[in-house]
């Protein structure tokens, strides 16, 4: 289990919600945007999947322990 935060990088979950990464970033900020951290058990352990929530948009990543995204939706 990681000792620190997990960083994702921002601009692939900004153009998964379709929002310029400027506007991302203030929205985290202010909290527009949400999110939700789910760690995994079992054979899904040391990877953690994440879902942003912005207005009726929803965005799920999966992460390894360092943040690396290893998983976007496919449109």
């Amino acid at each position: 289990m990681p000792t620190s935060p997990i960083e994702v990088s921002a601009a692939p979950i900004a153009q998964g919600l379709d929002l310029p990464l400027e506007r991302f970033r203030e929205l985290m900020e202010t909290r527009r945007i949400t999110t939700l951290c789910e760690r995994g058990t079992g054979e899904d352990s040391g990877t953690y999947r994440f879902t942003f929530y912005y207005g009726k948009a929803r965005l799920r990543v999966l992460t390894d322990a360092t943040g690396r995204i290893l998983q976007l939706p496919v449109e």
